[in-house]
């Protein structure tokens, strides 16, 4: 049972365990080979952290985003919240909009080059049309090579659970009909602020997501309520593909993003968005 950080402090980078408000570290270096030794080395691994005795303050660091490579990309999933699907389905801005409610997941990739920390600011500026939006979500982190995995199998494969805010140019999304532009301009990925491990949280579905924007609530949902499952997220994704080790998973998004306003509520400089997931923590970045 464990809450794995990503970190760097004075004495340079490194991953360590979260308890209270300390972190245990397990070791110093790149963080991204660090996770990917710590999620290959299972829960014999896990037991040999708990001996190191060099813990440091975790107000005295500052968390990176728990991924484990940036040269792979997160795997998103659209549509997934019931409302959500008839919200985006009738905002004027789904180019794939055939049904109301999917009849499969809607898949698409977000480039790792947008991945940022907690804590770092989302460059609203970059967007040439003004059209920043939120979305807050339940990320997964894939523990072991996965091909052709039944549902029945599909919770074997989760190392554990971190939180995205899949951020989304709504105009740039909608104009090129594909949404890997829209979606991967630089600092549109915020991931963390850490990984749950999945034997901490058996009870993931029922974990609430709540997201707030300059402390005004915007998105509430049960993890629940997700159209499609986990486990047949990944049995439909490992059924043409292989998944990886350290591999990020963000589950789809709940109604009240901004374009569900009307007005819009889009993001803009000076605001801060907060996603957090009870049993996970709280991911916020301010915007610049």
């Amino acid at each position: 049972m464990m809450i794995v950080a990503a970190f760097r402090d004075s004495d340079g980078p490194g991953l360590g365990l979260v308890e209270d408000d300390v972190i245990t570290v397990i070791a110093r270096g790149d963080h991204g080979p660090l996770l990917l030794d710590l999620i290959g080395a299972g829960m014999s691994g896990r037991a040999s952290t708990k001996s190191t005795s060099n813990r440091i303050a975790l107000s005295s660091v500052q968390l990176e985003a728990p991924v484990a490579s940036r040269d792979r990309a997160i795997i998103c999933v659209g549509k997934n919240y019931h409302a959500h699907a008839k919200e985006f389905f009738g905002s004027g801005f789904d180019s794939t909009a055939q049904d109301e409610i999917p009849q499969a997941p809607v898949i698409f990739a977000k480039l790792g080059s947008s991945v940022v920390a907690d804590g770092t600011a989302i460059r609203a500026s970059l967007d040439p049309t003004n059209t920043v939006d939120y979305e807050g979500e339940l990320a997964i982190v894939i523990g072991k090579q996965a091909h052709k995995v039944s549902k029945a199998d599909a919770w074997d494969t989760i190392f554990g659970y971190t939180i995205c805010n899949d951020v989304t140019s709504r105009a740039l999304q909608k104009t090129h009909n594909q949404w890997l532009i829209g979606k991967s301009l630089d600092s549109f990925g915020p991931v963390g602020p850490w990984i749950v491990t999945a034997d901490q949280l058996h009870d993931i579905v029922d974990q609430e997501l709540v997201t707030t924007v300059n402390g005004e609530e915007r998105q509430r949902a049960s993890i629940r309520d997700l159209i499609f499952d986990i486990p047949t997220l990944i049995e439909t994704l490992s059924a043409t593909m292989t998944l990886y080790p350290g591999d990020i998973i963000a589950t789809g998004t709940p109604a009240g993003v901004g374009i569900g306003h009307k007005p819009p509520l889009y993001l803009k400089p000076g605001d801060t968005v907060s996603v957090s997931i009870s049993g996970i923590g709280t991911l916020s970045n301010p915007v610049a």
